[in-house]
């Protein structure tokens, strides 16, 4: 028996999927999530400093990050870092930049 190439049935099944890749479709959260490849972990201000935007520009796109699951966040004491929580994320950006993997530069 064949299945067909398309199903409305199963569209809810993209529907993770589909939002997981709106919370990265913004140039200023995609070079976050490299950033952070990168670095690993990280604060607003710094992002902030690098990305020469406003700290609640900055912020903005870390929620939307978070609320995807996409970045996480680590306190030690009043620091609060942010790191990548989804492996999917750090594929993605592999793939679309053409990189190997990330180190701190």
């Amino acid at each position: 028996m064949e299945f067909p190439a398309f199903d409305r049935n199963q569209l809810k099944q993209f529907d993770e999927p589909a939002e997981f890749l709106k919370a990265l479709s913004h140039p200023v959260r995609l070079c976050i999530v490299r950033g952070l490849m990168r670095k690993k972990k990280c604060n607003v201000s710094y992002m902030q400093e690098c990305l020469d935007l406003p700290q609640s520009t900055v912020s903005q796109h870390l929620q939307k990050l978070r609320s995807a699951g996409i970045v996480a966040t680590e306190r030690n004491g009043l620091e609060v870092n942010y790191v990548l929580a989804d492996s999917r994320a750090e594929q993605l950006v592999m793939i679309l930049f053409k990189e190997d993997g990330c180190e701190d530069e």
